[in-house]
C-alpha cells in the first residue's frame, strides 16, 4: 500500500507539473486552457487504467486496447518532464533578461518652440497617448486609445510583456513536445522490433577442452503481457533456433499474467530446439502475478521448458562435463520461495565449471561465495528509456554486458521484451548467443 501511494504521488506531481508549464503557461484563462486541462485529465486517467485497470483481468483484447493508450502517455510523459525539466536553467536565464528589458524606458524630452520675445518654456516630458486629453491627441491616435482600451485594461508595456512570456513558454512546450514525441516514436520502433543479436565468447579457465565452443541461447525479460502478441514469442523462439545453441536459458520475467490469460501467447515455447534442452528461472514479475509462479513452472514443463529451482544439472558434451544451477529470484522470499545458493550448488565437484541462472545481477556477489565462474541474469532490461540506464546501478551491479565482480563473471542480456511502455531508448532487444571457451 505503501509503494502504491508513492507511486501515485509522483504521477499526480508530474501531472500538475506538466499542467504548469504546457497549459497555464502557455495559455490566457478560456477555452483553449480548459480544453488543454481536460485532455490533460483525461491522459491521466488513460494512464491509470493502463497500470491498474488491466493487471490480474481477463479482459482478452480490450485490456489490450485499453493499455495501449495509457502506456504510450506514460513514455511521452516521462520525456516531456525529462525535457521540460533540463529546458528549466534557459527558461529562467530567458525570463530574467525579458524582466531586466522591461524596465521602463526613460521620458522622451520633446523640444518647446521658444515664443517671441519671451524666455523659453522648460521642456516637458511626453505624455503616454492614454493620459493626454483628446484635444491634445490626434484623431488617428485617438482610435488607436479607444481600440487598445476597448480590447485589454492592460497598462502600456503590459501587453508586449505577456506576449513576450508567451512566446517563451510557448516555445518551450514546443521543444518538449516534438522532442518528446520523436523520442517516443523511435523508442516504439526499437522495442518492437527484432532483438539484437549479441554473440558473446566468455573464457573459463576450468572448462574442459572437450567443452569449448559450447553454446547458451540467453533470453530474459520476454514480458508476454497485454501489449504483446503470439507473434512476439513466435519470432523469439525462431531466432533462437537459428543460433543452434546447445543449451537454451531463459532466465526469468517470462510473463506478466496468469496462465489463463496468457498461456497462448507461450505455447511457441513449445518449439525451442537445443541439444541439451531449455531451462527457466523465475523472474521478479512471476511473483507479481495472481497465481504466484507454480503455474506457469507447471506450464512450462508441459512445453518442455525445465524449471531449475534452487537445484542443478549436469550438461555432458563430448565426453566433459560442466554444472548448470538455478535459483529463484529474491522477490520469492516473500512467499517462502526465494534463492538457496546452498542448496543449489553445494555437494558439486568443485574440479568442474558452473553456470548459476539467476534473473537479478545483484545475486553475483552470493554466487561468488560459492565459486561460480559464470552468472547469466537479466533483469535490468539495459535501462529500457534512457536515462534509467544511469539509475539502475544504485540497486545492481551491472546493467548490461559481460563483467567480472568479486572473481565471477557475468553477463546480464538487456531483455527480449519490454515492461511498461513499448519503448527501448538507448536499449534495444537483444538475444545473446554465449560460447564457453578454454
Amino acid at each position: 500500500m505503501g509503494f502504491l501511494v508513492v507511486v501515485l504521488t509522483v504521477v499526480f506531481g508530474v501531472h500538475y507539473y506538466l499542467w504548469r508549464r504546457l497549459v497555464r503557461a502557455t495559455t490566457l484563462p478560456g477555452r483553449a486552457r480548459r480544453i488543454l486541462t481536460g485532455v490533460l485529465v483525461g491522459l491521466l486517467v488513460a494512464l491509470m487504467v493502463a497500470m491498474v485497470g488491466t493487471r490480474g483481468l481477463d479482459l482478452g483484447e480490450a485490456g489490450h486496447l485499453l493499455a495501449w493508450p495509457g502506456y504510450l502517455w506514460l513514455a511521452v510523459m516521462f520525456y516531456l518532464t525529462v525535457i521540460l525539466v533540463v529546458l528549466e536553467i534557459p527558461r529562467a536565464v530567458a525570463l530574467l533578461v525579458l524582466k531586466r528589458g522591461e524596465r521602463r524606458p526613460a521620458e522622451r524630452v520633446v523640444a518647446v518652440p521658444v515664443p517671441a520675445g519671451g524666455a523659453p518654456a522648460p521642456p516637458q516630458p511626453e505624455r503616454p497617448l492614454t493620459e493626454r486629453p483628446l484635444t491634445e491627441t490626434p484623431l488617428a491616435d485617438t482610435a488607436l486609445i479607444e481600440t487598445t482600451l476597448a480590447e485589454t485594461p492592460l497598462t502600456e508595456g503590459s501587453v508586449h510583456r505577456l506576449d513576450r512570456r508567451l512566446f517563451l513558454s510557448r516555445t518551450a512546450a514546443t521543444v518538449a513536445g516534438l522532442g518528446a514525441l520523436a523520442t517516443v516514436g523511435y523508442g516504439v520502433r526499437t522495442a518492437l522490433g527484432d532483438p539484437v543479436i549479441q554473440r558473446v565468447p566468455v573464457r573459463l579457465p576450468r572448462l574442459d577442452p572437450r567443452m569449448s565452443g559450447l553454446r547458451f541461447a540467453v533470453v530474459s525479460d520476454i514480458h508476454l503481457g497485454p501489449l504483446t502478441g503470439i507473434t512476439h514469442s513466435e519470432r523469439i523462439v525462431r531466432m533462437i533456433n537459428e543460433l543452434e545453441p546447445d543449451v537454451v536459458a531463459i532466465v526469468g520475467d517470462l510473463v506478466d499474467g496468469t496462465v489463463a490469460e496468457l498461456g497462448a501467447l507461450a505455447r511457441p515455447l513449445r518449439s525451442i530446439e537445443s541439444r541439451y534442452g531449455a531451462y527457466f528461472v523465475t523472474g521478479n514479475h512471476e511473483y507479481y502475478t495472481a497465481n504466484g509462479p507454480q503455474e506457469w513452472i507447471a506450464e512450462l514443463d508441459t512445453l518442455g521448458v525445465r524449471s531449475l529451482r534452487n537445484e542443478r544439472v549436469e550438461i555432458h558434451h563430448a565426453g566433459a562435463v560442466l554444472d548448470l544451477a538455478g535459483v529463484n529470484d529474491v522477490n520469492g522470499q516473500v512467499a517462502d520461495d526465494g534463492p538457496d545458493m546452498a542448496k543449489a550448488l553445494t555437494g558439486r565437484d568443485s574440479t568442474r565449471p558452473v553456470v548459476l541462472l539467476s534473473h537479478q545481477p545483484v545475486q553475483v556477489f552470493d554466487a561468488a561465495k560459492f565459486g561460480v565462474d559464470l552468472q547469466l541474469s537479466g533483469h535490468t532490461h539495459g535501462g529500457q528509456m534512457a536515462p534509467f540506464n544511469l539509475i539502475v546501478p544504485l540497486q545492481q551491479p551491472v546493467v548490461q554486458g559481460l563483467d567480472t565482480v568479486d572473481g565471477t563473471q557475468i553477463y546480464v542480456t538487456r531483455g527480449a521484451g519490454f515492461w511498461g511502455p513499448p519503448v527501448r531508448v538507448g536499449a534495444p532487444p537483444e538475444l545473446t548467443l554465449v560460447e564457453l571457451q578454454t
